[in-house]
Formats: structure tokens, C-alpha cells, sequence
């Protein structure tokens, strides 16, 4: 592996020079012998003395494994030391020395650029290897895995000779840990396709997959997956059972997390806090809350994860009682923690409770990134701007640093929901002009603002330049231009842009069909309120809404005995519509009311005042119609 004696390679362009480490050669003053460097001294105190006997030891071909033995034990600690300046020292020496073409000691080499997060470096030391190895190239894939280059990690997997299990391993564990799950799952399909039958998996491969199942909710899969473990008798260690059951769970399968949780011989606080995650996403909270008050002991993931799930299955009330639980109790939030309990205040619309928060962000500052944090500046910006307090929600998003799609999404939804059209697409043109490229849930923001504000021919533009920005219209952009035509009286239109759908976005039609049956309902087209009900019936049958809506629309009509049939035929079915309600935060207080609700404590005072507020309305209605009506005559005798 050495090249023939006197032979020198020169050192690589973003290596020091070789007068450079002599110059920091000679700075040193250590004089212990050679053999003690590997084990007693630190790097920065190797010596010309030192290195002169490593370089003896190069010569003599009995020394030559104790020398790289040194080497590799200097190297390893500039890797644990994050001491990349004496690890170039280090290199450049190699080099010098002709020691660098061990292909042993060049992957340490390596290694030591690529955990220190110095990529470029680490190709230009593979490339110069003359002979590489399988390990050489794994390094290498995993550095590009770590830093999210994935592109690069694919192109290098196709170019590896002879690609191992640990190659594999790498490129799945990599994608699954930033969120790609699909393409983790493709990367196993493709080991499977290449190696055949003759390559086994091992648990490594089994937590990236696993991961990637969950992540995914492929429930079909991750059943195909256990199933092989089971069959090659692969031991289930604590780790693989862990994944399993978190992956289960976000696969909708509880009873399955239930189970293997159950056959644990010992189970640690990741155990526990996977299950009550597997039943708090399935929405089985009483459940999550059982499993949570069993646990022998909890962390903040455990609280984490009971808050987050009653947070996003409308429970935003529970899961700021735990928030405050939790603080109580010592626990030290996380930014996820924070996140959902943010996400509980928007869900519920509590801004009092969410300033609350927000303070406490702030007061954390001091201790933390907390006010730095990208993740909790959005869920404040977005929880200001669904609670309706745009002016806090502009004043926050100005002094953000990071703003990424995510910031400029909640603040276009925010005027857009608040009936700001025109600044929503204000916003939204600054976005562009910021060259922060929108995605689907941008369009879908800025749409709704233009529904808003009635603005059809803006709203169509925006969904005929959706391709443009690499963004393919979904089911529910055509569902806001169908009620922006059919708010504007479009009606044909509006059934024009429903039937001009792509095939695939008809399947998801719902909220498309709902749009024109809510739109027939405001201008009274029965017929074609008929045709929408029956398709959106067909889609969900099980939907009472629908029908109560249908039996409005006829009732409106004066078609009473369709009314009437319609109600029956949803009673038949044992359908009922679901009671919505509102609320109203006062004090820090939510008031919660249903329909016709007489359960609040000042029903009586509510009532006098509704009733005031309900004259009032038909009074101005009753001027608006007296105006119009004066309008239409002056426009006839003109």
C-alpha cells in the first residue's frame, strides 16, 4: 500500500503547506518519546521530535502498524475534539510522510473532514485515495446523508462497486431522519431489486424502515416489514420495539403498538411515551391519558406528546392544562412542546392565552434560543393571525430574522381569513419579489383572499400560474374558485371549472361539490343543488350535513314535499347532523354555546341582548333594501 521509498505525494490544495507545519512543528517543546503519543499526550502537543520517530517508523516495515496506529489515535481525537486545524496539520504530515495512501489510514482522514461538517474536504480526500474500499465509500455516503445532501448521496450509492448493507443503512437512515420517507422505502425496494435474496437485513435496517413506515402511514408495508423480522428470527431489541410501536401508531394502529408494548420483558420511558403517542394520534385520548398517569417516570417528549395530541383532535382546552401541568411539575419545554401548546390556542382561538405564551417565550429568552427559534416564531405568527390580531401578527413577522414559507403562509392566511384580500395579495406579491417560492398552501391562502373580496378574474390568473411556480392545483384550489364563481353568480361557470377537473382531482371532489351546493343554496338553484347533493351523497354517504342542507335549499323553494322526503330519507339512514358551536374568550375565560343552548349561567342576559342586536341588524337590512329599491326606480326613469 506504500508507495517506493523516497516517493512523496504532494499535499492537496486545502491542505497547510509544508513549511507551515514545520513552523507549527517547531512551536512545540514536548520531548516525551514516540511511543507514549497514542494514548498520553493531546494532539496539539506532538513535537518535531515525536513526529521525526513516526516518520523513522515509516521506513521500517515491522513499525509500519504501530505508526499507523499512532496516527489513527492522533486523527481520532481531532474527530472528538472538533480540532480540524491540527487534523489538516495532521494530514498534510501524511502526506509528507507517504503514509497517506494506507487506505486505512486515509479513511480516518475522511471521516475526520466529514464529522466535522467539511464535505467538499472529505471528496477531495476520498478522490486522492488510490486504492478505495467499500468503507471508503460508505464514509463518504454517510457525511453527504448527515448534511441532507441526498442527491448526492444516490448518485454516490449508484456508484459504488460493490454497495453493503451499511450503504443501504446509511441512505435510509438518512432520508427517514429528514423526513423522506417515500424515497427511504424506494431505497429498500431498490437494495431488494439489486442484491436479491442473498442480502439480510439487520435491525439498523429494520429502524430505518420502520421510521420510514410511519412516517409514511404505510400500515401495509410496516405489516410486510414485522412479518420478515419475525420470519429470519431477528432478536427484537428495545430500540426495535420502541420504533414499532411509535410507527404503528402513526400508521392508525394502536391496538398493534398495544400489543407489542405488551410483549416487552422491559420497557423504558421511550416505551411509554410511544404508546401514549400511538393512542393520543389515533384519537383515543382517555387512553393516552391512562397509559401517561401509569408511567414510572416522564420526560418533557412524554408530556410532548399527550399535549400535542389533544392539541390536534380540537381539545385545545385539555392541552393547555397540561401545558400548565406541566411547568408546575419542573418539566422544561421544548420547542415542540411550545408548538402544540401554541396550536392548542389557535385551535380554540384563545389570543388572551396565547400572549400568555408568547411572554413566556420572551421571558425564556435569556436561558434559551426559544425567540430565535423559526418553529415557535411561526406558531406565534400563525396563532396571531388566526385569533384575528393582525397588527401583533405583522409587528412579530417584522422582526423575524429567518422568515421561510412557512412565515409568509400564516401571515397571507391571516389577512386572507381576516377579510384583508387586499393585503393578503399584497403580502403575497412581496413573497414572490423575496423570491421565497410559494407552495401549495400559499396559493390556497391567497385564493381564499381573493374569494374574500370577490375578486374572480385574480382569482383565476393566480390558478392558471400555479404551474409556474412548480405547483399542481389540488382539489381544494378548485374548491375555492368554484365558491368564488358561485359567490359572484357564476353558477354555469362554476360547474364548468368542476367539470374541467383533472380526473384525479375529481376523486377528491367533496369540497369542490360542497362549494357549488353552498353557492345553489345563497341564489336558490334547486336543480342544480339536486345534482350537487346527489354527487357529494355519493362521496359521503354517511354525511347528515348534506341532506340538512338539500332540505333547506328545497324548503327555501317552497318545495316542501322534497324537503320533507329528504329529511326522512336521512332519518331512514340514522343519519344526524352534528351540532356546531361557538365561543367567545372573555377574561381569559372561553364561553363555549351550541344552537338554542340555555346551559350558560346569564342565559336570560345573553338572550335580551341577542334580541337587541337582531333589531338592530333588520333594521339596517330594512334601510340597505329601501336604498336598493330607490336605486332601481331612479334607474328605470333615467
Amino acid at each position: 500500500m506504500l508507495p517506493p521509498a523516497g516517493v512523496v505525494r504532494q499535499p492537496l490544495a486545502y491542505l497547510p503547506s509544508s513549511a507551515a507545519v514545520g513552523t507549527f512543528i517547531e512551536s512545540q517543546h514536548m520531548v516525551a518519546p514516540a511511543i507514549h503519543i497514542g494514548n498520553s499526550y493531546d494532539v496539539t502537543h506532538l513535537s518535531g521530535k515525536v513526529l521525526h520517530c513516526m516518520l523513522i517508523t515509516r521506513r521500517n516495515a515491522n513499525n509500519i502498524v504501530s505508526a499507523i496506529t499512532h496516527y489513527s489515535s492522533q486523527i481520532e481525537r481531532c474527530i472528538s475534539g472538533r480540532q480540524l486545524n491540527i487534523g489538516r496539520l495532521l494530514h498534510s504530515h501524511l502526506i509528507k510522510t507517504s503514509i497517506i495512501p494506507n487506505t486505512f489510514i486515509s479513511n480516518r482522514i475522511i471521516e475526520m473532514y466529514a464529522k466535522c461538517g467539511y464535505i467538499r474536504d472529505a471528496q477531495l480526500a476520498f478522490e486522492e485515495i488510490p486504492v478505495k474500499n467499500t468503507h471508503s465509500w460508505n464514509i463518504l455516503l454517510s457525511s453527504h446523508c448527515r448534511a441532507g445532501q441526498f442527491g448526492n448521496a444516490c448518485a454516490l450509492l449508484d456508484k459504488i462497486p460493490n454497495p453493503n448493507l451499511v450503504s443501504y443503512n446509511s441512505l435510509i437512515s438518512g432520508l427517514t431522519c429528514y423526513g423522506h420517507h417515500r424515497e427511504a422505502l424506494e431505497v429498500l425496494q431498490k437494495m431488494q431489486r439489486k442484491c436479491g435474496p442473498s442480502i439480510i437485513i439487520d435491525k439498523f435496517t429494520v429502524v430505518g424502515v420502520v421510521g420510514a413506515c410511519g412516517g409514511a402511514s404505510d400500515l401495509r408495508s410496516l405489516r410486510q416489514l414485522h412479518g420478515v423480522v419475525v420470519s429470519i428470527g431477528l432478536e427484537f431489541n428495545q430500540i426495535i420495539y420502541n420504533t414499532m410501536i411509535d410507527a404503528y401508531g402513526k400508521c392508525g394502529d394502536a391496538d398493534s403498538s398495544r400489543c407489542l408494548f405488551d410483549e416487552m420483558e422491559s420497557k423504558d420511558v421511550v416505551s411509554w411515551t410511544s404508546l401514549v403517542g400511538a393512542y393520543a394520534s389515533t384519537s383515543r385520548l382517555e387512553e393516552a391519558h391512562r397509559v401517561f398517569d401509569l408511567m414510572p417516570s416522564r420526560n418533557a417528549i412524554s408530556w410532548t406528546a399527550l399535549i400535542t395530541g389533544y392539541a390536534q383532535h380540537g381539545q385545545g382546552d385539555a392541552a393547555l392544562k397540561l401545558f400548565k401541568e406541566m411547568i408546575e411539575e419542573g418539566f422544561y419545554p421544548s420547542p415542540f412542546t411550545l408548538v402544540s401548546a401554541l396550536s392548542a390556542c389557535t385551535g380554540v382561538a384563545l389570543i388572551g392565552r396565547g400572549k400568555q405564551l408568547h411572554g413566556y417565550v420572551v421571558r425564556r429568552a435569556f436561558e434559551s434560543d426559544y425567540y430565535d427559534n423559526v418553529f415557535i416564531q411561526n406558531a406565534l405568527l400563525d396563532m396571531y393571525a388566526k385569533c384575528g390580531d393582525m397588527y401583533s401578527g405583522v409587528a412579530l413577522f417584522e422582526r423575524m430574522h429567518d422568515r421561510d414559507t412557512i412565515s409568509w403562509n400564516s401571515l397571507v392566511t391571516g389577512f386572507a381569513q381576516n377579510g384583508c384580500g387586499g393585503q393578503a395579495l399584497a403580502y403575497f406579491q412581496e413573497m414572490i419579489s423575496s423570491e421565497v417560492k410559494p407552495n401549495h398552501i400559499t396559493f390556497l391562502s391567497v385564493l381564499s383572499a381573493c374569494n374574500h373580496a370577490g375578486l374572480v378574474s385574480e382569482g383565476r390568473h393566480l390558478l392558471e400560474t400555479m404551474e409556474k411556480y412548480g405547483v399542481r392545483a389540488r382539489p381544494e384550489h378548485h374548491a375555492v374558485i368554484v365558491d368564488l364563481l358561485g359567490r359572484s353568480c357564476r353558477l354555469e361557470e362554476a360547474k364548468e371549472v368542476l367539470e374541467t377537473m383533472p380526473y384525479n382531482a375529481k376523486l377528491g371532489g367533496v369540497g369542490t361539490w360542497g362549494a357549488l351546493l353552498g353557492a345553489c343554496r345563497v341564489h336558490g338553484d334547486v336543480d342544480l343543488a339536486k345534482e350537487a347533493a346527489d354527487s357529494l351523497i355519493d362521496l359521503e354517504p354517511m354525511n347528515g350535513g348534506r341532506y340538512v342542507m338539500l332540505s333547506n335549499i328545497y324548503a327555501a323553494a317552497g318545495r316542501w314535499e322534497d324537503a320533507r322526503r329528504t329529511r326522512k330519507l336521512m332519518k331512514e339512514k340514522g343519519l344526524r347532523k352534528e351540532p356546531a358551536c361557538s365561543w367567545i374568550e372573555v377574561r381569559d375565560v372561553k364561553h363555549t354555546f351550541l344552537a338554542e343552548d340555555k346551559s350558560h349561567c346569564r342565559t336570560e342576559e345573553i338572550y335580551k341582548v341577542l334580541t337587541v342586536i337582531a333589531g338592530h341588524i333588520k333594521d339596517l337590512a330594512s334601510c340597505i333594501l329601501y336604498e336598493q329599491s330607490l336605486f332601481n326606480e331612479e334607474s328605470t326613469y333615467s
